[in-house]
């Protein structure tokens, strides 16, 4: 009777489901996050370089 009630409390538990969700977002966040930082530093350089090439 004991373990029947245990695996209904396992099967019915979703909070491991709810942490890996949210790491999933965070992580989605993060590859969009350093995606942008990677484009604008691009064109920052390509900034300063112009700047620099006009003195």
């Amino acid at each position: 009777m004991r373990l029947k009630e245990l695996l209904r409390e396992f099967s019915a538990d979703n909070s491991g489901a709810t942490v890996i969700e949210y790491a999933l977002i965070a992580s989605g966040i993060s590859i969009v996050i350093v995606a942008a930082v990677a484009t604008i530093g691009t064109e920052v350089v390509n900034m300063f370089s112009d700047v620099n090439d006009g003195f």
